[in-house]
């Protein structure tokens, strides 16, 4: 008999969402598998909303009892009897998670946000544009991209300077490295420091028909000129923002909001990475923040002493506070390895090895040997990447804490994940993080971390045995 699963899922929601989770959970995951899911009830008792279930499937000498009950701690409890194996108790877990982070999805397209940093510009919150997302991408924690850049083009310019090439394109390669945390720092909108730690959001999560009013009718420009208002009567006056500073501006626009439909924080984001460098005994990385709501952060620079931290207003939205560390934790481990420098150092040798020994190989199919090239590149980064999860669990002390910041983060590729033709895939596609629920996985289980001497080979020989693994799963 395996152990219940009792758990909590912690919602970004506005309270008046609170209940209408549940009816989603029910609606949309529990209602259409009504071979699987029986005795569906839903209750209500106050201001709260359960809703109990009972899971069976055919053949199977077993049951599940669950009971969902909202709040902004939704609480979750699966109680099994009889032969039910835990990794389906885990799949109705991880599947409950995933209906919540869904409804979620659906708020977040009605929802308007204001994000500022006292005493810096104000802008508008949009999606990253296309010149932001290319940088973070060329820029980010391993850069692997930027370098592969000069894949195609270091080809070319070998046919034309000879074996001069070869000097010429590596001092390229390592000016962009000294230099990437200068060019990160133009990525971003506001630059955090001591003096301005603070990111102040407030957000209201309003009517689909009311958003679509502020979007389409009154423009962009009018939810800037609704922002720098509402700064005016708050950050300026030397106080934080609330919510009913933002409603008495958005009424002399034609909006009244919900009381129950809006919610505030503010992020003390520097003392957050303070304490992540502090823990790591490095000092104080530069920290810029991009005001978009895709939840991420990154790393880069040219050595610890000299790093940068990117992080979205996404990011501090969607997490709080503690899991926040645990992300900064894990950029940390980027920079506190070296990863930059150690990725160019690789990718250099290959160029050599490319351009002089293994030449005729290339010559005779370089497309074939692009491939494996890469792919080998991308795969040996999965070791940075995975050593930088072990370092936070080991220096932050919270791999538990970390493994629901990735949950968050990437619910929807843990969905992908879960499609049997994505279980190996996800492990030789052209990227340098190893598949998330690997990651999570990995991190849940994580014991004695004292113990372990070396977080690069272990984190290389629990990446294999992953990799290894998802051919079972085929």
């Amino acid at each position: 008999m395996i152990d219940a699963r009792d758990f909590v899922i912690q919602t970004e929601v506005a309270p008046d969402y609170y209940n209408q989770i549940v009816d989603f959970i029910y609606k949309y995951y529990l209602f259409p598998q009504p071979d699987t899911f029986k005795k569906i009830k839903k209750t209500s008792k106050g201001s709260k909303t359960s809703l109990c279930f009972l899971f069976q499937e055919k053949d199977v000498e077993g049951f599940i009892e669950g009971q969902i009950q909202s709040g902004e701690l939704i609480k979750v409890k699966l109680t099994p009897q009889g032969h039910i194996s835990e990794k389906r108790l885990e799949q109705i877990a991880e599947d409950i998670f995933i209906a919540v982070q869904l409804f979620e999805e659906n708020i977040r397209h009605s929802t308007l946000y204001f994000a500022w940093v006292e005493g810096q510009e104000i802008i508008p919150e949009k999606p990253p544009s296309v010149r932001k997302k290319t940088s973070k991408r060329l820029f980010g924690s391993s850069m692997l991209l930027l370098y592969l850049l000069f894949f195609g083009v270091n080809i070319v310019l070998f046919l034309i300077l000879g074996l001069w090439a070869v000097i010429f394109i590596l001092l390229i390669q390592l000016i962009i490295v000294l230099v990437s945390d200068k060019i990160f720092m133009r990525m971003g909108d506001w630059k955090i420091t001591s003096e301005n730690p603070n990111v102040h959001i407030i957000q209201y999560q309003i009517p689909e028909d009311e958003y679509k009013f502020f979007q389409k009718i009154l423009g962009e420009n009018a939810l800037l000129k609704i922002k720098k208002e509402i700064y005016d009567v708050s950050l300026s006056q030397g106080r934080s923002p609330s919510c009913l500073d933002g409603e008495e501006v958005l009424s002399r626009y034609g909006a009244h909001c919900n009381p129950l439909r809006r919610s505030s924080k503010v992020v003390n984001v520097y003392s957050i990475v303070k304490e992540a460098a502090d823990k790591f005994g490095l000092p104080v990385p530069q920290i810029v923040v991009s005001n978009n709501m895709i939840p991420n952060a990154a790393a880069t620079g040219p050595s610890p002493g000299r790093g940068l931290v990117l992080i979205t207003t996404g990011l501090l939205v969607r997490l709080e506070e503690e899991e926040i560390l645990s992300v900064i934790g894990h950029e940390m481990g980027h920079l506190l390895g070296r990863d930059p420098i150690i990725l160019l150092s690789l990718i250099s040798a290959e160029f050599i090895l490319r351009l002089t020994v293994i030449l005729p190989l290339v010559i005779i199919s370089p497309i074939i040997y692009l491939i494996f090239a890469m792919s080998f590149i991308f795969f040996i980064a999965k070791f940075f990447e995975a050593r930088a999860d072990l370092l936070s669990a080991q220096v932050i002390g919270k791999p538990e804490v970390l493994a629901e910041s990735l949950r968050k983060i990437g619910y929807q590729r843990l969905q992908f994940e879960r499609m049997p033709s994505y279980r190996l895939s996800s492990w030789v596609l052209w990227d340098p993080h190893p598949p998330i629920s690997f990651r999570i996985k990995r991190l849940e289980n994580m014991n004695n971390l004292d113990k372990i001497d070396n977080p690069f080979l272990q984190s290389a020989k629990d990446v294999f045995d992953g990799f290894k693994a998802a051919f079972k799963l085929i």
